[in-house]
C-alpha cells in the first residue's frame, strides 16, 4: 500500500511537471529572459536584462518537482549520464518555438536546472549593436579569431552572426563543434555541419582532430577547454582554415596569456610564434544594462597588426592594451573607450560605465 501511494505521488508530481514546464518556458520566451533557474526551495527565477527576477506568483519548487522537471527535459540516455556524473549539458527544443541550452546539476544533493534561452533568429551585427566593421573577419580564408568574455555576455550570439554572414556570402563548408548546439543554421551558399559533443562526438578535441578529414573551410569551436584543443585549433588555422573559438577571459591581453600559459614552459616560445603568425584578432564583449532597458554590448577589439604580432612573439603581451588604445585609426578599440562612447551617446549611466570598466582612472581621463 505504501509503495502504491509513493508511485501515485510520483505520478502526480510528474504530471504536474509536464504542465508546469511548458508554462515556465512560454513565460521565459514571452518576457525575453535570458535564463530560467529551477532550484529547490526557491521560486522559479528568470534572468531579465542581467537581473534575477523570482516568479512569486508560482509556488516555491520542491525537491520532487526539480527532479521531475529535469526528468521531463532529458532523454533516457541523458538521464543515465546525469546519474553517473551529477551534471550534464544539452540542448532542448520547445514546440519549434524556442531552443534552450540546458545544464542539469546537483546542489545539496538535490537536482537543479539552469536553462539559457537561445533565440531562433540569428541577428546581424547592426541589430546586435555591434560594429559592422567586424564583418571584415568573415572575408578571410585562413586565420584564428577569438571571441572572449564572461558567461552569458553574448559570445555565442556574436559567433552565430559571423557564421551567418559567411553562410550567405561564400561557397564553403562550415563545421561547428558545440556543447550543446545552440543556434540552428539553414544552409544557403555554404554547407553547414553542426556537431554536438556527447551526441555526435566524444569531445571538442576528438571532433577537431577528425575535422581535417571532413574538408572544412571554416571551423567554429564552441569552447577551448584544454591545451590539446587549443593546440589543434592553432594547427587548423595554420593549415589553411578560418577558425573561430571562444574563451572565458576578460581582455585580449589576458586571453593570449591564458593560451600561452596553458602550455609547458618548453613549448611557450613555439606557441607565441604560431599565434603571432595566424591570429586575426580578439573580440572581448560585455552586455551592459541600457538606460532605456535591455542590454547593449561594450566591445574591446584587438586586430593583429604588425605591432601586436611583434609583442606576442616577444612575450610582451602586457603592452597590448597600450597598442589598442593608440590604434583607433586601424579600427581597434579598448573596452573603456567603448564604455565611454556608450556613455556619451546616452545609452548607459555613469555608474554602469564605472562598474564594467577595467581601468577606472583611465576612463576618468577619457571623460576629461
Amino acid at each position: 500500500m505504501h509503495f502504491a501511494l509513493c508511485t501515485f505521488h510520483f505520478f502526480v508530481v510528474s504530471e504536474n511537471a509536464s504542465l508546469l514546464l511548458p508554462k515556465l518556458l512560454e513565460m521565459t520566451a514571452a518576457r525575453k529572459a535570458s535564463d530560467l533557474h529551477l532550484v529547490t526551495g526557491r521560486y522559479p527565477t528568470l534572468r531579465i536584462d542581467g537581473n534575477l527576477v523570482p516568479l512569486v506568483q508560482e509556488e516555491i519548487i520542491t525537491p520532487q518537482q526539480t527532479a521531475a522537471l529535469a526528468h521531463e527535459l532529458m532523454s533516457e540516455e541523458q538521464r543515465k549520464r546525469f546519474t553517473a556524473k551529477g551534471e550534464i549539458d544539452f540542448s532542448y527544443a520547445f514546440k519549434e518555438k524556442a531552443r534552450f541550452r540546458v545544464n542539469v546539476y546537483r546542489e545539496r544533493k538535490f537536482t537543479a536546472v539552469a536553462m539559457r534561452y537561445v533565440s531562433a533568429e540569428i541577428k546581424p551585427f547592426a541589430e546586435l549593436n555591434l560594429p559592422t566593421s567586424l564583418e571584415i573577419f568573415t572575408r578571410h580564408s585562413q586565420g584564428f579569431l577569438l571571441l572572449v568574455g564572461p558567461t552569458g555576455h553574448g559570445k555565442s550570439t556574436t559567433l552565430a552572426a559571423f557564421l551567418d554572414i559567411i553562410n550567405h556570402t561564400r561557397n564553403v563548408h562550415i563545421l561547428t563543434i558545440e556543447d550543446p548546439i545552440e543556434y540552428l543554421f539553414t544552409p544557403d551558399r555554404a554547407i553547414i555541419s553542426q556537431r554536438e559533443v556527447h551526441e555526435d562526438t566524444e569531445s571538442f578535441n576528438e571532433a577537431l582532430r577528425y575535422s581535417f578529414r571532413q574538408d572544412p573551410d571554416v571551423i567554429m569551436i564552441g569552447e577551448m577547454r584544454d591545451p590539446e584543443t587549443i593546440a589543434t585549433a592553432i594547427s587548423a588555422a595554420e593549415t589553411g582554415h578560418l577558425v573561430f573559438a571562444t574563451l572565458h577571459t576578460n581582455s585580449a591581453a589576458q586571453t593570449l596569456d591564458r593560451i600561452i600559459d596553458s602550455f609547458p614552459g618548453s613549448q611557450q616560445n613555439q606557441i607565441r610564434s604560431q599565434l603571432a603568425s595566424i591570429l586575426l584578432g580578439v573580440i572581448s564583449q560585455r552586455l551592459v544594462p541600457r538606460i532605456a532597458g535591455g542590454r547593449i554590448p561594450a566591445v574591446e577589439l584587438m586586430i593583429a597588426n604588425h605591432a601586436i604580432r611583434n609583442l606576442i612573439r616577444e612575450g610582451k603581451t602586457h603592452q597590448i592594451d597600450m597598442v589598442i588604445s593608440t590604434s583607433s585609426e586601424q579600427g581597434m578599440i579598448g573596452l573603456d573607450r567603448s564604455l565611454v562612447n556608450l556613455l556619451q551617446r546616452g545609452e548607459i549611466s555613469v555608474e554602469t560605465a564605472q562598474l564594467y570598466s577595467l581601468n577606472q582612472p583611465e576612463m576618468i581621463k577619457m571623460l576629461g
